[in-house]
């Protein structure tokens, strides 16, 4: 593949293209509720499934009955709440469990533990739950960042790359770090598995963007409010630069469900489920000259179908 993305899609150079994602479809009843309301109406443009949650049956039912929205899925290795855990697709007989029998809570654990065909068997299983429930999957990413190599340096890209070029997706992976503050060393191991990942013909991203997981000063008397939330938001989208960027987001109904589910930052996801849908924001994105596009734009090209 050569020349920049952004003009393998067809859009002329300078283009500054945005791709707004809801993570984790499937993790529970509230956000399944806030994607569904979200995805149909263009307030996002795409989403992906946490396919061993509980709640993944009434997510991939959705996404079956709706072909022409983007649901990819959400690559998970990891379990992280104390009180609502799940478990792999591949049974009790794998490293890829904790003591409790479930996936780790953290990704160095799994980076430490995890043995690389148990990783490769777990994706794949995921990935073909969602083709047999009758899914039209545009794309794969990973819950937490658990297959990069974040944090130990070993990292689960092989896996995730065979399946990604076996099934013809293109995967969440940015080609550069820059605007968050990474390193240079980070920035190097970007390069090499972008190296690897065009070796193969998977279409990534230019750049990897999202809004801080936690509400700032959640409990204390500064706590941030929602004003200040979307205002971030609305920050973040002015600094898109030119390329194809991915924002990626966590909306939900903040509700006892919720609540009961998560540790904290119930009251963030659904601060990012108002923002989604709050004027102000998408007539930033108008202002700014944002394009909107998807995932399955990538797929296309990858597939061949756009020339």
């Amino acid at each position: 593949m050569t020349g920049p993305l952004i003009e393998r899609l067809g859009h002329p150079s300078g283009t500054r293209a945005i791709i707004i994602n809801a993570d984790d479809f499937g993790m529970c009843h509230a956000a399944n509720t806030a994607i569904a309301e979200l995805l149909p109406a263009g307030r996002i443009d795409s989403t992906t499934v946490m396919v061993p949650c509980a709640w993944s049956p009434e997510a991939l039912a959705f996404a079956a009955s709706r072909t022409d929205l983007d649901v990819g899925v959400h690559l998970v290795l990891t379990s992280e709440w104390s009180r609502y855990r799940w478990r792999p697709l591949t049974g009790t007989a794998t490293t890829l469990l904790d003591a409790d029998g479930f996936f780790p809570h953290d990704v160095a654990t799994v980076e430490s533990t995890a043995d690389a065909g148990d990783v490769a068997a777990e994706l794949a299983a995921q990935l073909q739950a969602a083709l047999d429930a009758g899914v039209d999957v545009t794309h794969l990413d990973n819950h937490m960042g658990s297959v990069y190599g974040l944090f130990t340096g070993r990292d689960f890209l092989e896996p995730v790359f065979a399946l990604a070029a076996a099934h013809g997706l293109p995967f969440r992976l940015p080609r550069s770090m820059d605007g968050t503050g990474d390193d240079a060393a980070m920035q190097h191991k970007l390069d090499a598995a972008a190296a690897a990942a065009d070796a193969l013909g998977i279409e990534i991203i230019d750049r990897l963007w999202t809004h801080p997981f936690e509400l700032a000063g959640e409990g204390t008397d500064d706590e941030e409010t929602y004003e200040q939330v979307r205002d971030g938001f609305i920050a973040l989208l002015r600094a898109v630069p030119a390329g194809v960027t991915e924002l990626y987001l966590h909306p939900m109904v903040d509700d006892d469900e919720l609540r009961a589910a998560v540790d904290y930052s119930a009251a963030k996801r659904g601060y990012e489920r108002r923002m989604l849908a709050d004027p102000l924001v998408h007539a930033a994105i108008a202002d700014e000259g944002l394009v909107r596009i998807g995932w399955r734009a990538l797929r296309d090209l990858q597939r061949g179908s756009i020339r």
